[in-house]
């Protein structure tokens, strides 16, 4: 009986086995593409994919793709018309921001402009925002520099256009704010007479005048206090405009080939409307990306453990699609206006080592308790000393599976790469400010400390440590560069880009990368930050079938038009989700 007993069960494993055989090629396909295919596999090139419940159920050759064409079956054949990409990843950017101005009541975004047409804009806000019953007034775009020139806006001047109503306009990279009076009584900073109640902001400045009195220009945190307190954005963007407001982001994200998206500051109107509008439109099965959604903890608040607990609060919104396991911190501004934190002083002594946001204890301290709650640290970091301050943090403190981020990375310290590695911290990578135009760039190194003025922005040293890096664009600060992939992988492969027909020079040509490590980076390195790196990023049987269809292939087209490339189609998990 015993020996009976071990037959039936051999026999019962052998039944099993072609089973199992006979369902993984009898799942029910229901599309079958042909065409060159960069898997992101090891760099793989395949001819062929089957795809069927959103997923891939075969990778490899035309001859055995096409024993599961049959009726009912869709056939794409992209051969000899382009390349075949698995869906791109923007590790770190703000759509869903540009997304609730197009939303709001009374908004206004002006980019490029002169002082004139932005107080023309604000003056056509301010009427719309009148007619319809407004209280504030939210904008951006504004360029720094342009203004730095022509001669910046004083408060009184936005008075006189918009007196009784709260305006706050954030400049294009998000670091600067203007700001009428209103604004500031709102938050706290005059009483009603104009006497001032807050002169300093940690992590910040409000600009004052000879008077002493605020010329109405704040700086980095200065500007996340009052902005989050002198603005009714309850009013301005409810969850269901925010809904709509991600929608429109994810439009954009799609027709760009992006099938996932870190939101750098989901908090950033100061309320959870888009943690509640993502879960929405998730749950109406419309939300045809992966979104990272980010709470961010200002460096002025009151008490790091009562904003650890209100971050902890937005992982409720995790489920589907949705990813609410992320902590925002700025240790720095940017190096570019003087506030990114460095380790040698900048040359124009007035900006001394820039500004810091937070103490390394404390980056530790936030560390510990939001990896303890199984959330990741996603960390703004600009100069070197910001970057330095963030990997002793992270190597002290955090938890190497939570896989903690540091962002843009300016300047990195050159011990600091195999530290990273070692510590398992994504590197978010500013990819496309490696092709800053060379009017800025000289302007950048009349200021910033000698030893970043030409290593800035790496990218072939986080390969070479073997520390993941990933792209992100960070629209809408973007100075005018290019948002979409492709734009970006030839920046990353020459370190130029095109201005006005021409090109610039490539700022640190030692740190380019070839064109297979700027797809990683942009696909399975952007899946692993995100965690989903076993079901998504790149075209392998089992994973979901984020796949785009571009028109050039960008392995083999001549370099310099890369940036030509334009997006077919996107699908997600399977399905069209964006048709040129």
């Amino acid at each position: 009986m015993k020996n009976l007993f071990f037959v039936l069960m051999a026999i019962a494993a052998i039944v099993l086995v072609g089973c199992n055989q006979k369902n993984s090629k009898n799942e029910s396909p229901d599309l079958v593409v042909y065409g060159k295919i960069f898997t992101a596999e090891n760099n793989a090139i395949v001819d062929a994919f089957v795809v069927g419940g959103g997923k891939f159920l075969y990778v490899g050759s035309v001859a055995e793709a096409e024993k599961y064409v049959k009726d009912g079956v869709t056939v794409l054949d992209y051969r000899d018309k382009g390349i075949i990409i698995p869906g791109c990843y923007e590790g770190h950017a703000h759509y869903m921001m540009a997304g609730g101005l197009n939303v709001m009541g009374g908004p206004v975004f002006t980019i490029n402009t002169t002082v004139e047409e932005f107080k023309q804009a604000i003056k056509a806000a301010y009427d719309e925002a009148k007619l319809t019953g407004k209280s504030s007034i939210f904008g951006t775009g504004w360029m720094y520099q342009s203004f730095l020139f022509s001669g910046m806006p004083t408060r009184s001047e936005l008075d006189a256009i918009c007196p009784d109503v709260a305006l706050y306009m954030s400049d294009g990279e998000g670091h600067k704010g203007l700001v009428n009076t209103l604004c500031l009584q709102n938050a706290g900073i005059l009483d009603k007479d104009g006497n001032v109640l807050v002169s300093q902001i940690r992590g910040g400045e409000i600009c004052m005048d000879a008077d002493n009195k605020p010329t109405g220009l704040l700086l980095e945190q200065a500007g996340t206090y009052v902005r989050s307190r002198g603005i009714n954005f309850e009013e301005l963007l409810p969850a269901s405009a925010a809904q709509t407001a991600i929608d429109q982001a994810q439009q954009l994200l799609l027709s760009n080939g992006y099938v996932s998206y870190m939101d750098g500051w989901s908090n950033y109107f100061g309320t959870n409307a888009f943690y509640e509008g993502a879960k929405l439109l998730d749950q109406a099965g419309s939300l045809h990306i992966l979104l990272g959604m980010s709470y961010e903890i200002e460096s002025s608040c009151e008490s790091i453990q009562a904003e650890l607990k209100k971050a902890k609060q937005t992982k409720q919104y995790t489920g589907g699609h949705v990813n609410a396991d992320y902590v925002k911190i700025f240790i720095d501004g940017t190096v570019e206006s003087g506030t990114g934190l460095t380790m040698e002083p900048y040359k124009d002594k007035e900006y001394g080592y820039g500004i810091a946001n937070w103490e390394e204890d404390e980056v530790a301290e936030i560390t510990r308790n939001a990896n303890a709650d199984g959330m990741t640290m996603h960390v703004h970091t600009m100069g070197d000393g910001a970057v330095h301050r963030a990997v002793n943090a992270f190597a002290a403190a955090g938890k190497k599976k939570l896989r903690n981020t540091v962002v843009h990375t300016r300047n990195v310290p050159g011990a600091d790469f195999a530290r990273m590695a070692q510590n398992n911290i994504v590197a978010v990578a500013g990819i496309l400010w490696h092709g800053m135009s060379d009017w800025a760039a000289n302007y950048v190194n009349d200021i910033v400390p000698q030893n970043v003025v030409n290593q800035s922005y790496p990218m072939k040293s986080y390969f070479d440590a073997g520390v993941v890096m990933t792209s992100h664009c960070d629209f809408p600060a973007t100075s005018g560069s290019p948002t979409d992939p492709f734009g970006i992988m030839e920046i990353a492969v020459t370190g130029q880009m095109h201005i006005d027909g021409s090109l610039t020079e490539p700022w640190w040509a030692e740190e380019l990368i070839s064109r297979e490590q700027a797809l990683q980076a942009l696909t399975i390195n952007g899946a692993y930050q995100m965690h989903v790196e076993d079901e998504r990023g790149s075209i392998k049987e089992g994973k979901y079938a984020d796949f785009v269809l571009a028109d050039k292939d960008v392995l083999t087209c001549p370099v310099a038009d890369i940036h030509n490339t334009k997006v077919v189609a996107t699908y997600f998990e399977g399905k069209e989700v964006y048709q040129k």
